[in-house]
């Protein structure tokens, strides 16, 4: 126990006055790297996380790990154990729901309003969001799934940036995460990456309507098609 003390205090102390700092990138990283490991599951639901073991894996000490596993109970990811320790949350359907509540309307905006950007004049970033449908088809072919999940929701949060509004972005920033563990838990038919091609035609055609309304059809197959994977009902 003194071990450990003396390990965290000198974490704590760090570099000086940039110490506060440093204990905050690391403590990002750490949260980044488990939150991946949860997505692509290799944390599978209902597993219980140690400190100590998740620590060593990351070759990272307890301090920016103990900060992250507690950012992440907040956000809702894992959850405390009656006596000690964590473990990943499982989704139950009400989180489920809940989820596609909020990214229903937020990214049929995002879409519309993307659009509208275009057909004011800025296609700058639609280059970008063009990749993302290469990057998704690329790793489909291969049977690469974290790498086609990973491309799929840099699709949607493509659109949002496309959408030059901070707030919806923000919005975003707290979603993305969950919706990658949803999306790499549900199947992925091939007609959802054709949905994504066809709402990036409309965006890119400056039609802001049918960009919306293409993304409501396709939020709403992905809600149909996670329940139906992960709970054996729409």
């Amino acid at each position: 126990m003194a071990d450990s003390r003396r390990t965290d205090s000198a974490d704590t102390a760090g570099a000086g006055g940039s110490g506060a700092a440093a204990s905050v990138s690391l403590s990002a990283r750490a949260r980044e790297a488990v939150l991946q490991r949860i997505v692509d599951r290799r944390y599978a639901q209902g597993a219980r996380l140690v400190e100590r073991e998740v620590a060593e894996e990351l070759s990272m000490s307890r301090v920016p790990v103990r900060e992250a596993l507690r950012a992440l109970v907040a956000e809702g990811l894992l959850e405390l154990l009656p006596h000690s320790g964590v473990r990943v949350r499982r989704l139950e359907r009400t989180d489920v729901e809940h989820l596609y509540e909020v990214w229903e309307p937020l990214a049929v905006q995002a879409s519309r309003l993307a659009a509208r950007a275009v057909a004011a004049g800025d296609t700058t970033r639609l280059a970008a969001l063009e990749t993302t449908l290469r990057q998704a088809e690329s790793a489909a072919a291969a049977d690469e799934g974290t790498r086609e999940v990973a491309a799929h929701t840099a699709f949607h949060e493509g659109v949002v940036t496309m959408s030059g509004n901070p707030l919806l972005a923000r919005t975003m920033e707290q979603l993305s995460w969950q919706l990658r563990l949803l999306f790499g838990l549900r199947e992925e038919p091939a007609h959802m990456r054709a949905q994504h091609a066809e709402m990036y035609r409309y965006i890119a055609a400056g039609d802001a309507e049918a960009a919306a309304a293409s993304t409501l059809l396709h939020v709403r197959d992905s809600r149909m098609v996670a329940l139906r994977s992960l709970f054996g009902t729409d």
